[in-house]
């Protein structure tokens, strides 16, 4: 269709832009160029200094909003009663944008998004975040009203899905896009190194089973267990520590596949917890375009989804034995499998075919939307 981009969009993420490159970034990075403007709004920051600070950065196709807030400043989260009205300053920072777009990852923001009064509601449910480590009380009454007056739901995977679902009264605007790969990107030669890797790449947080990460670096003593990514949430103290535990902190999304190629094996050590119950991994994917055997723990959607090309395993011995028969080649993934499940799953079908759902809500919604 023809026509000038339509207006702009505006996100608002609990995730930062600088972050560990996930669904946001993937999806955000390609609609950008659908749109007029595109500002990526993150909660604020509570910094030393006094008094509150709004900063407009150029991050290549986005424009991220920031708010710095003194530590003294109640202001911790998206929503929370606080001394400052957020909506007002992201709605400033983005020059007043007209009918904007809004774009929902944290619910928490939805008194924000109805100050912008946007043309169209989207809320893409990559996680449970109400039931993550230091969810709010509120996050849950939030959960229910961005589900209400959203005109558009997605969800990140079919578990997380079925949970929307049971409280969403408009099934037909409520769609299941799993994440999806760049598959190029992760295109790279193997790097020799002199002992096997097993490795881990993604935010370290509550969400893995770290005593199974500890007991597999004492059962593979010939092993380097390389972390990639950084603590969220958790005390550094109570990470494991070994000889061969290795923690590299967050690497740019640029460097994975470089990572990567150093991994004889990928991990997905995930504990099984409310926190866990509905996730989709994208590392799931990534691994895989890596040309990397993977191992995982019995994640819903994993098991659903990837049985066919991911081994399970239920504790450190299974994860160690599955290690030491990918090195001696009697575990090999099927390639022809791996190459049908990725070609079902590109960014840039995920994210073409949500812009069309989007300009078809605005048309229903305001019969004025034009598409790029």
């Amino acid at each position: 269709m023809g026509g000038e981009p339509i207006r702009d969009l505006v996100v608002f993420s609990h995730l930062r832009w600088d972050g560990v490159w996930q669904r946001p970034h993937h999806l955000v990075s390609r609609l950008a160029n659908r749109f007029r403007r595109t500002w990526f709004a993150e909660e604020p920051v509570q910094r030393a200094e006094d008094g509150v600070r709004l900063r407009c950065e150029s991050a290549g196709p986005v424009t991220r909003v920031l708010v710095d807030v003194a530590t003294s400043t109640r202001w911790p989260t998206f929503g929370e009663p606080a001394d400052l009205d957020h909506g007002a300053l992201v709605a400033a920072a983005c020059a007043a944008p007209s009918d904007p777009v809004v774009w929902l990852y944290s619910p928490m923001a939805l008194p924000m998004a109805r100050q912008l009064q946007p043309s169209v509601l989207v809320y893409d449910v990559m996680d449970d975040l109400t039931s993550f480590k230091g969810a709010v009380p509120e996050s849950r009454l939030r959960h229910s009203q961005a589900l209400a007056e959203a005109d558009l739901v997605f969800t990140g995977g079919r578990s997380i899905h079925e949970r929307v679902m049971e409280h969403r009264r408009r099934p037909s605007r409520t769609l299941c896009f799993p994440s999806g790969v760049e598959v190029d990107h992760f295109a790279h030669q193997p790097i020799p190194h002199p002992r096997p890797v097993a490795g881990y790449v993604g935010v370290i947080d509550e969400r893995l089973d770290l005593g199974l990460i500890a007991d597999l670096a004492r059962k593979l003593p010939g092993w380097t267990i390389r972390m990639v990514g950084p603590v969220a949430k958790i005390d550094r103290e109570m990470l494991p520590v070994a000889p061969n535990i290795e923690y590299l902190g967050q690497r740019s999304y640029a460097d994975l596949p470089a990572i990567m190629a150093g991994f004889d094996v990928a991990l997905m050590p995930f504990a099984l917890n409310d926190a866990t119950a509905s996730i989709s991994p994208t590392k799931t994917l990534e691994y895989l375009a890596a040309g990397l055997p993977t191992v995982s723990t019995r994640i819903r959607d994993v098991v659903r989804d990837h049985t066919s090309v991911v081994a399970f395993a239920d504790d450190a011995g299974g994860f160690a034995q599955l290690c030491a028969d990918v090195r001696v080649g009697r575990w090999r993934f099927p390639a022809e499998r791996v190459t049908a499940i990725l070609l079902a799953h590109q960014w840039d079908a995920i994210a073409a075919s949500m812009f069309e759902l989007i300009v078809e809500a605005g048309d229903v919604r305001r019969g004025d939307i034009v598409a790029s």
